[in-house]
């Protein structure tokens, strides 16, 4: 009997599902002007967000996760986007665009702005075909309906969604009737489960974190990935030491500094973030032999910032509670920003 030609790669215990623009990119998109100059841009003219790639590199260095990366921005972009991915390092096992073209060709103009009718497909048939033990952390922005969607999406493969509930959703957010079947095909193949562990929203348009609190403490808005990192130390996903480099990245590369960054912890701490155990594993790392820290010299300046924001807050307030999301009554943060039915922030 021979063996095998080929050795399978393991499951993955971990997805890891990214949108790109103001998630992943600094893109600008509220004017022709700024559409026209998204369009034209170059590889090397894109920008990431600061922090990013490192944060998506460390995350993937544990060679046990997959990449998932389902973005608006239209397929005609596809080579030019890997291309600027491929420039920061980022290697992906899928990568999903917006057919905006074919939507025009056809006259649906509510898809061209509409995220619910293309994302939550997208991302259950993704799941569909994910191991069932599998966790998944998801990252969005404030631009559009990440939160709602995926919150959404965790909820309904949870069972926490009944299909009437649902449809009553995708009419409201005005979801196609091709759309809400493959939601409804797509939600059928998917074994129930309640792998969502987290949900970022980068804070791209500076949206006050407590717009986000009826989401529950699932979703963690976020300033910068510095804030998203803690977090992940916490859940166990990175390391101190992992923490430190997408952290040194930072100070190097996007002109933060050991202030802003300790501020950002603290941000954290006063929301109720359970990053205690956090903090002194940072301090830890710190204090230990590390060349990466070179960077941020002087070592006993940056625990210094630490320790004195955790004392300065004293007793951590309690972590927010957990509670059921009322989606039919949070249905305007589903829909475009252009919309009349959307409520200002």
């Amino acid at each position: 009997m021979s063996l095998p030609d080929r050795i399978d790669p393991r499951p993955p215990r971990r997805i890891y599902r990214w949108d790109l623009d103001k998630t992943y990119l600094q893109t600008e998109f509220d004017s022709l002007r700024d559409l026209l100059r998204t369009a034209f841009q170059k590889a090397h003219e894109k920008q990431a967000v600061p922090g990013a790639s490192a944060l998506i590199r460390e995350l993937a260095s544990n060679g046990d996760s997959r990449l998932c990366i389902v973005s608006g921005s239209p397929k005609q972009l596809r080579s030019v986007l890997e291309e600027k991915l491929k420039l920061d390092g980022v290697v992906w096992d899928e990568f999903i665009l917006k057919d905006n073209v074919g939507n025009l060709m056809r006259g649906r103009f509510r898809a061209l702005r509409g995220q619910v009718g293309y994302k939550l497909p997208a991302i259950l048939e993704s799941r569909a075909n994910a191991p069932v033990e599998a966790e998944e952390v998801l990252f969005g922005d404030d631009a559009e309906a990440d939160a709602f969607i995926y919150s959404l999406y965790a909820d309904m493969i949870a069972g926490r969604v009944d299909e009437r509930v649902l449809q009553q959703i995708l009419e409201a957010a005005a979801v196609y009737p091709d759309e809400a079947a493959r939601v409804l095909a797509a939600w059928k193949k998917t074994p129930v489960a309640d792998p969502v562990r987290r949900i970022f929203i980068h804070l791209d348009r500076l949206t006050p974190p407590a717009h986000f609190a009826n989401y529950g403490p699932r979703v963690v808005p976020v300033f910068n990935y510095f804030q998203a990192a803690l977090v992940l130390l916490a859940d166990g996903h990175l390391t101190a030491p992992q923490v430190i480099k997408i952290a040194v990245e930072m100070v190097q590369s996007a002109g933060h500094n050991i202030i802003t960054l300790s501020n950002s912890f603290q941000d954290l701490l006063r929301r109720g973030l359970p990053l205690q155990q956090a903090a002194e594993g940072l301090v830890q790392a710190l204090e230990g032999p590390n060349a990466l820290i070179q960077a941020l010299r002087p070592v006993p300046d940056i625990i210094s910032a630490f320790t004195k924001r955790l004392a300065a807050l004293g007793t951590p307030p309690p972590p927010p509670p957990v509670q059921a999301v009322d989606y039919l009554e949070l249905i305007h943060h589903a829909l475009p920003r252009t919309h009349k039915g959307r409520k200002t922030q």
